[in-house]
């Protein structure tokens, strides 16, 4: 096959690269220029996409001995990403901006220009595992390597999309690839791992948003009260907080049992953000809307295997998921078996069967176990 190896100038993607053209493929690589100020260099661990890891994925391209390419995809990602990001805080919601980048860049774009190019599929370094079931269709199943895992980030991927990937280090441990990378003369094997938000380099998403809201912002302050409505501090813009936040909450007044506050609750509009104590945080009901399947749509998934990930690198949970259409769109409603806390609307509720990826869906609602009729 014809194959676009997707190479970020970390590790993962150059062993992927590497293990892609070894497999016998015809491998090109290319590096996604997606910054608007690439010139910066990363600091430590955090960010990724600078000119540093442009020259890295090249290196790594030169010992692999394939072709490499720079794509810019500076304007797409910021209108795709970067934008929706913004919006989305804006709303009071808290939306993960890589499963964004994996549905609407990596497996969209990059996928569209590739098959328009004449290649088959595009290979990437993230940790998961694609097979054929017995229904001919591709399934995606969880890595090998489970603290590595990155399924969760690819729940957004269709049938379509599936069918023209490669995930090369899927069977692998991170600890092997590190060392493969030593073997195979890589400079990156020792690299650090990219964190964060690709795009906030110094890990302030707070006053990144502060910075790039600007007037946008539906408020530039409130008031943060407890559950009974009394003021116990204030803020300077809505979008500095999520649901289930404890530190950085500034609240002048300390709760009558000294126990930590936890944010319960974003208004935007009014700019009025609710703090409470950890157990109020406790959800076992979720909506979710936009619902992404990797495979045929479902109707009802019940039993021991069928989980839910709310969280990259999250705990799974036990659930009862039925799918549904309404006069708005299709809709998916989500029982957790065991509760589960701190979960905000934007976040993406991920559906497993067992290791299976059946799909996702973005969470619109959610609802607390005190108020759900037992």
């Amino acid at each position: 096959m014809r194959v676009i190896a997707a190479m970020s100038g970390g590790v993962d993607s150059a062993v992927a690269a590497a293990r892609a053209a070894e497999a016998g493929h015809d491998v090109t690589g290319i590096h996604l220029a997606l910054s608007r100020n690439p010139a910066s260099y990363r600091s430590g661990a955090r960010g990724c996409c600078t000119i540093e890891d442009a020259n890295d994925a090249r290196r790594a391209a030169d010992v692999i001995g394939i072709p490499f390419y720079v794509w810019d995809l500076s304007e797409r990602f910021h209108e795709d990403v970067v934008e929706d990001f913004m919006d989305e805080y804006a709303a009071g919601r808290t939306p993960n901006p890589c499963l964004r980048c994996n549905e609407k860049i990596k497996f969209a774009a990059v996928l569209d220009r590739a098959l328009g190019l004449g290649f088959d599929a595009v290979a990437t370094g993230h940790y998961a595992q694609l097979r054929t079931g017995a229904d001919g269709l591709v399934e995606m199943h969880r890595s090998v390597d489970h603290g590595k895992d990155q399924s969760y980030v690819l729940g957004v991927l269709d049938q379509e999309q599936l069918r023209h990937s490669l995930f090369p280090l899927g069977d692998s441990t991170k600890t092997a690839v590190r060392a493969e990378a030593a073997a195979r003369g890589l400079l990156v094997a020792d690299k650090p791992d990219s964190h964060d938000i690709c795009f906030v380099a110094d890990g302030d998403n707070a006053g990144w948003l502060r910075e790039k809201l600007g007037d946008r912002a539906p408020n530039q302050g409130g008031a943060v009260v407890d559950e009974s409505g009394a003021v116990v501090g204030t803020h300077t813009g809505t979008y500095a907080f999520t649901i289930g936040q404890r530190r950085g909450l500034r609240l002048g007044r300390p709760a009558p049992d000294g126990k930590p506050r936890f944010v319960l609750d974003i208004e935007p509009v009014s700019g009025t953000v609710t703090v409470g104590p950890r157990e109020r945080l406790a959800v076992d009901r979720l909506t979710g809307i936009r619902p992404r399947w990797c495979g045929a749509a479902p109707t009802r998934l019940a039993g021991p295997g069928v989980t839910v990930q709310l969280r990259a690198h999250g705990d799974e949970h036990r659930a009862v998921v039925t799918a549904t259409d309404s006069p708005d769109g299709p809709v998916v409603e989500v029982e957790l078996l065991d509760p589960a806390y701190g979960i905000a609307p934007g976040q993406a509720a991920v559906i497993y069967d067992g290791t299976r990826v059946v799909g996702s869906a973005t969470i619109s609602a959610t609802a607390r176990v005190s108020a759900v009729q037992r």
